[in-house]
């Protein structure tokens, strides 16, 4: 139970400092209005930085506060049950719904002077700059390999107690840096709980003017982390390229068939977790 509080707690202050950076530089008659890309990937990083120290300081020691990292370390080490790992999962997407919500009431005067609905979407989640399905997944899937790896890295390289500490400032300072190199196509969502739990309060919320929550994108800042994080995983491990980009793309496309098998659609990713544990179990 420790461990699900840890990574509700820990993905709501990711959401409530990452998207809430996003709507101070975003939204009409903020302090922070225009103040840029910059702005938004230090806030990100730091907000990183802090949802991990939340998430193990409140009881969940592995700070994931990510889904693909989730299902990359049940894939690659097997840290989770399945059963864990569903519920890892869903504890983050709450979480992240929650702190997108945090934000909203917290800037709750500046939705309606703000004309572009285009820029009330981006604060709570992610789209491309230039529209392709394609290289958008390569994007998002990169981005997330990158993560893992270097999440990898971090912890392998800091084995003492102290190094144990040093962790969530230098995974905060990863993701900065991947923002930095690697946001510009796609807003680098990387994580599928920060942009799924917010996309869904910003269907349900009563913004002024908000407009579509353009669910035609959102499957994949979400499908996409989810193979990179199976990908970059196993790669972290020690597993040649090949094996572990057949392992993620195989794994994802084999829930997705066995979903549709039993009839379901319109889906979204998240539909995929029961057909992932029950291929996995």
């Amino acid at each position: 139970m420790d461990n699900l509080l840890g990574e509700f707690i820990g993905t709501m202050f990711l959401l409530i400092l990452g998207d809430g950076v996003v709507a101070n530089v975003l939204l009409a008659k903020s302090k922070g209005e225009n103040s840029g890309w910059i702005v938004i990937t230090t806030g990100w990083g730091l907000a990183v930085f802090v949802g991990v120290s939340a998430c193990i300081a409140a009881g969940a020691p592995q700070g994931d506060i990510n889904p693909a990292v989730t299902l990359g370390k049940f894939v690659a080490m097997g840290t989770y049950t399945p059963t864990q790992m569903v519920m890892t999962i869903i504890a983050q997407i709450v979480g992240a719904f929650v702190g997108a919500i945090i934000v909203w009431l917290a800037y709750f005067k500046h939705w309606e002077p703000t004309e572009d609905p285009g820029l009330k979407l981006a604060v709570f989640s992610t789209g491309p700059a230039i529209r392709n399905t394609v290289w958008n997944f390569v994007t998002e899937m990169f981005g997330t390999i990158v993560l893992l790896m270097g999440v990898g890295a971090i912890v392998g390289a800091l084995g003492s107690a102290v190094g144990t500490n040093l962790v969530p400032y230098l995974v905060g300072m990863l993701v900065w840096g991947i923002g930095l190199s690697l946001g510009g196509p796609t807003g680098y969502a990387i994580n599928p709980a920060r942009d799924l739990g917010p996309r869904i309060a910003h269907q349900i919320l009563p913004i002024p003017g908000k407009g579509t929550s353009d669910w035609g994108y959102g499957w994949i800042p979400v499908v996409a982390p989810f193979v990179g994080g199976v990908i970059g995983a196993l790669l972290a491990q020690g597993y040649d390229i090949e094996t572990s980009a057949e392992t993620g793309v195989c794994l994802h496309a084999a829930a997705a068939d066995l979903t549709a098998e039993k009839g379901k659609r319109g889906m979204i990713a998240s539909d995929l977790l029961i057909a992932i544990r029950s291929i996995l179990e």
